[in-house]
């Protein structure tokens, strides 16, 4: 199946999870990484259940803190 990942279409096999999908990737910190999947936020409880289909884009998110 091929997914975009990253504005990158990239080649999966069929029935990857969030959670191997973040390991593919080599995710810095994945405890941190927040993944939308068709712009929709995946709770980090569901990533190992989470199934990612052909067609389906993610993007890894990190959300900083900061200011004055």
């Amino acid at each position: 199946m091929k997914i975009n990942v990253g504005g990158k279409q990239k080649a999966y096999d069929e029935g990857l999870t969030v959670t191997q999908l973040v390991a593919a990737e080599n995710v810095e910190t994945p405890e941190y990484v927040t993944v939308s999947v068709n712009d929709e936020f995946v709770d980090h409880k569901d990533f190992d259940s989470r199934v990612l289909n052909d067609g389906d884009t993610v993007e890894f998110l990190y959300f900083m803190g900061g200011g004055c």
